[in-house]
């Protein structure tokens, strides 16, 4: 009986680590990427609340639902991609700004079967905390620090760290979307449905968003921006 509990263990930790291993790359299963994004959630959940019970988050909910939009936060939902069902224009657009198309399949599993989970419940965390914003910029850029934050109190920082070098590598591609002389919060506030629907535009303002917030030394831990998190 010993033994059988044993192996059991052992097999359940295997399964755990796997899920843990996979996560920051493009998944073939989907099955397997609901379940480990609605883990992540899940921890990311409790940590918040535990931290700061004054922000009351919904019961967050991952689901594989493939869009042009890639992932984003309907209400309480989480919608994840599968990269086998991106479309060809968006396959394109990895594959030219990462150098490859394994590398473009590579930056798709770390960002968006890896890092924007944590943005999208950053998202999640504002909107509960009752937070409003003047531009759209602001609301991408804060929910960009709470995930580079969370993220750094995991076991992730070398997937973080190689997502901070392919962004840097794609911004020497990607041009600024925001004109000359014009506001780049108003700018973006403005036309952000036309931005967000050109990978080239919006992937520059994400992008260059999380380089900024990656190399800001003056950001405080997760724990301390959470706890002291405002309207």
């Amino acid at each position: 009986m010993k033994n059988i509990i044993t192996l059991i263990l052992t097999f359940t930790i295997a399964i755990y680590a796997n899920a843990e291993n996979l996560w920051f790359s493009a998944y073939s299963d989907s099955a397997a990427l609901v379940a480990d994004a609605n883990t992540i959630i899940q921890q990311m959940t409790e940590k918040i609340q535990n931290t700061n019970p004054e922000i009351q988050m919904p019961g967050n909910v991952a689901v594989k639902n493939t869009t042009p939009y890639l992932i984003y936060i309907d209400s309480a939902t989480v919608n994840l991609p599968m990269w086998e069902e991106v479309i060809p224009p968006q396959k394109k657009f990895f594959q030219e700004i990462a150098g490859s198309e394994n590398e473009g399949k590579e930056v798709f599993g770390l960002f968006f079967n890896g890092f924007y989970i944590a943005h999208e419940l950053g998202h999640s965390i504002s909107a509960n905390a009752g937070k409003k914003f003047d531009n759209a910029f602001d609301s991408e850029y804060d929910a960009n620090i709470i995930a580079i934050l969370y993220w750094r109190t995991t076991e992730q920082n070398e997937k973080l760290e190689k997502c901070y070098s392919y962004a840097k590598q794609m911004l020497k591609t990607l041009k600024n979307p925001v004109p000359e002389n014009e506001n780049t919060k108003e700018y973006i506030t403005q036309h952000y449905s036309k931005l967000a629907a050109d990978p080239y535009q919006y992937g520059y303002i994400q992008f260059s968003q999380f380089v900024e917030i990656y190399e800001d030394q003056s950001l405080p831990d997760f724990d301390t921006f959470i706890k002291n998190y405002e309207k």
